[in-house]
Formats: structure tokens, sequence, C-alpha cells
């Protein structure tokens, strides 16, 4: 089973900045959208961005203009970088590719799910 890991969660003052990188395998990457979500603690999980094989990317309103979400190609990442955080972005952040996605590697091809256990983002007031 491929595992996406998620890093860069941290503890941050209302107002600050953090980074968060998912490592996705570039044949998942390539082939599936990739979608960031939170979930704080006691609340239902919520979706916070996507971007689609072809760069196209989606925001919640509560994260538009604050949040960007990105590909790095040389890194093989999927990044969420998020400015002027506030105390209700606080949340278990976990990346997860689109539901049941098919993706190849060497002509072995799998569908999943593919997601990660998450990285926690505290931001203090």
């Amino acid at each position: 089973q491929v595992r996406l890991m998620e890093s860069g969660g941290g503890s941050v003052e209302t107002g600050g900045s953090l980074r968060l990188s998912c490592t996705v395998p570039k044949y998942i990457s390539n082939t599936c959208e990739m979608n960031w979500y939170r979930q704080a603690a006691g609340k239902r999980r919520e979706w916070v961005s996507s971007i689609s094989t072809d760069g196209a990317t989606t925001y919640a309103d509560s994260v538009k203009g604050r949040f960007t979400i990105s590909k790095d190609k040389a890194k093989d990442t999927v990044d969420l970088q998020m400015n002027s955080l506030k105390p209700e972005d606080t949340a278990m952040y976990s990346c997860q590719t689109s539901r049941l996605c098919t993706a190849c590697n060497n002509g072995v091809c799998l569908t999943d799910t593919y997601s990660g256990q998450g990285t926690q983002v505290t931001v203090s007031s």
C-alpha cells in the first residue's frame, strides 16, 4: 500500500505562516487530483484545497486568499502555503488523492484513495 507523507506542521501565532508538504510519488500526482483536508478536534473533516493534474486550483471559502496549493515537481511534493493563520485554522492537516484513483507505475496499476497520516497545525491567539 502506498502511503503519502505530510510534513511541515507546527505551532505558530495568529498571523503567522506555515508551509505544509505532502510527499507523493510522481506517478500518483501526475494522474490523480490532490487534496488537502483538515480536521479540528471534535469536528468533522473539512476539505481545504485541491489541485488538478493540469494545475487548476480550488479553495474552501474559509482559506481563499490566505492559502496556496502547488506542486513541486523537483521534490515530488504537493505543498500548502498557509499565510495569515488564525486560531480556527488549528487542525490536523492531511493530503489525499481523489477517491479511488488508478495510478500506474512501471506497468503495475493500483486503484486506491491514497492518503497520509497528517501533520498537526496549531495557531495560538
